[in-house]
């Protein structure tokens, strides 16, 4: 299981992971480590907070949290701020599901893509802003944000078909158990709770309402899911978790 959290850390963040330490863990396997997502994402989220923490009294809250949001950019390397991006060039560009799916491959960004991260990027600065004036416990806070973010996404795999004949979300999509599913979702539970008490878990709830719908619409327009909408998912679910905090 070690070898399994290891290989997930080193796959869906840039923290420096040995490559010795993931061998023996073939791409087939990744299903099953799902369930290390809400524990990636909460040391994604501690980081980004001591980032903040340690910042806020020499720069100012709304700096501080700037830099936090980038840091936890950094720590991922951009990869579900690139899917979020895909995902709003291709859906918002009105055009047919195959085309859609083909705008979604194009690496260059889009009008809707940067609108997209300019929206997200920035609401989440102004709410980790707010809810620190507000003297929430930031690395507590942006902890579940993240484990619950990564947590829920597991909604747009479980019972969900791969949208595309290849690529790097069927390794997940469609190819979790319901009990890993459970698993995964208990897991960010137990983190929020934890982290936040009956706050954190409320707002857990009103995330997984909203991916969950947000799953549904994606399934209706592209006939399923790809790692692309798997990462919206995440950066929308951290900034629905915050908000809902609020």
């Amino acid at each position: 299981m070690s070898s399994l959290f290891l290989a997930m850390l080193a796959f869906i963040t840039r923290l420096p992971v040995p490559a010795r330490w993931t061998q023996g863990t073939p791409f087939e396997h990744y299903a099953r480590g799902i369930v290390c997502f809400p524990v990636i994402g909460l040391l994604l989220g501690a980081l980004s907070g001591l980032v903040f923490i340690g910042l806020q009294g020499t720069v100012g809250i709304p700096l501080a949290a700037l830099f936090a949001v980038l840091a936890l950019a950094l720590l991922t390397g951009g990869f579900h701020l690139d899917g979020l991006a895909d995902t709003c060039d291709g859906v918002f560009s009105a055009r047919s599901r195959e085309r859609m799916l083909e705008i979604m491959r194009d690496s260059r960004l889009g009008t809707h893509g940067g609108l997209g991260l300019v929206f997200v990027l920035l609401a989440k600065v102004l709410v980790i802003s707010e809810l620190a004036l507000r003297d929430m416990r930031m690395t507590a806070a942006l902890g579940a944000a993240c484990a619950v973010g990564r947590g829920t996404a597991v909604l747009l795999m479980y019972g969900h078909r791969y949208a595309r004949k290849e690529g790097l979300g069927n390794i997940f999509i469609g190819k979790v158990s319901l009990a890993r599913a459970a698993v995964t979702l208990a897991v960010a539970a137990i983190l929020a709770l934890a982290l936040l008490g009956g706050h954190g878990l409320l707002a857990m709830v009103v995330t997984m309402a909203v991916i969950f719908v947000l799953g549904q619409l994606l399934r209706r327009t592209l006939g399923g899911q790809t790692g692309d909408t798997i990462g919206a998912a995440i950066e929308l679910g951290e900034l629905v978790f915050l908000l809902a905090l609020l």
